[in-house]
């Protein structure tokens, strides 16, 4: 049985915008914030940690963060972290839960982060160690493929999961990083990791690459998965990592959900005014079917 209520984690103010090549004022990025609350979400993703020369885009994040929180303390702001550096920092700008990502794939984390899989393992354990209040996130990334090595096995999957819970992180998201998952092989990862953790809830970030992520939500949700990441307008996508394209546009999986009948908090129409802000201040072209048939402006 589906559930009636499903979690959606808005990503657009980090991973929509972190591959846009010319810096977006932070005013603006803060202004998108303000039409992203508005719509209702609770939990939104605002920014990342980095280092600015990786990342240009999330140069201003201390002040993204400090500003977001102060201004709507009833939404829960979460950034990515790569390292205990970017922990300190995100901690210190008052957001209290991260999200830090290790690829499945040792080619990948390389690319993405610089160290091998259990070098960054090492480093979330100090992080674990060193802020016990803070809520950690593991993200998996490249759980359903990789650009350089393929196909990734779910007994690679399941031995990372073992190690994040011994570590003690909170809550672990599977990430479609390329955008190549498909339905039956969604079904049958989540089928495998479902039945090693039967007590356990786990979380999705789905690209949609090839035009499949609606479809794989749809695999996901009947098993039993109630908790989504995604991107207003369709933004996005991991500068190390060939051939990504955006995420899942929130307004399409919102529409969808609704759709079925099941509940987001997310007022439709008003996220409608956060997608036609975008398209006026940030990027012009979008990829989310209903911000492109519902433009407003």
């Amino acid at each position: 049985m589906l559930s009636k209520k499903i979690n959606i984690i808005e990503v657009c103010p980090r991973d929509g915008l972190q591959n846009i090549e010319k810096f977006i004022h932070t005013e603006t990025k803060l202004e998108l914030v303000k039409y992203l609350v508005e719509a209702g979400f609770k939990k939104m993703q605002v920014t990342s940690f980095v280092n600015p020369k990786a990342v240009p885009q999330m140069k201003d994040a201390r002040e993204v963060a400090v500003k977001a929180v102060e201004n709507y303390p009833d939404v829960m702001f979460t950034a990515l972290v790569p390292n205990l550096f970017g922990a300190k920092a995100a901690y210190e700008s008052d957001i209290r839960e991260i999200s830090y990502v290790i690829s499945a794939s040792e080619a990948h984390n390389k690319e993405n982060v610089r160290r091998s899989i259990n070098e960054s393992f090492e480093e979330l354990s100090k992080i674990r160690d060193k802020y016990e209040d803070l809520i950690i996130k593991l993200d998996i990334a490249t759980a359903f493929g990789c650009p350089f090595l393929g196909e990734v096995s779910v007994n690679q999957i399941i031995r990372m999961i073992d190690t994040a819970f011994n570590i003690g992180v909170d809550d672990i998201f599977l990430a479609d990083t390329i955008g190549v998952a498909n339905p039956k092989q969604v079904g049958q990862v989540l089928t495998s990791i479902k039945s090693e953790y039967p007590d356990k809830d786990f979380g999705l970030h789905l690209h949609d690459t090839k035009g499949m992520g609606l479809a794989n939500v749809v695999v996901a949700l009947e098993k039993g998965i109630t908790t989504f990441e995604s991107a207003a307008g369709g933004l996005g996508g991991c500068p190390f990592a060939p051939g990504a394209a955006g995420n899942i546009a929130s307004e399409d999986l919102i529409n969808m959900i609704e759709q079925m009948n099941m509940l987001t908090g997310v007022n439709l129409n008003k996220l409608l005014n956060a997608t036609d802000f975008i398209r006026t201040n940030i990027k012009e072209n979008l990829t989310g079917h209903l911000a492109n048939i519902c433009k407003k402006n």
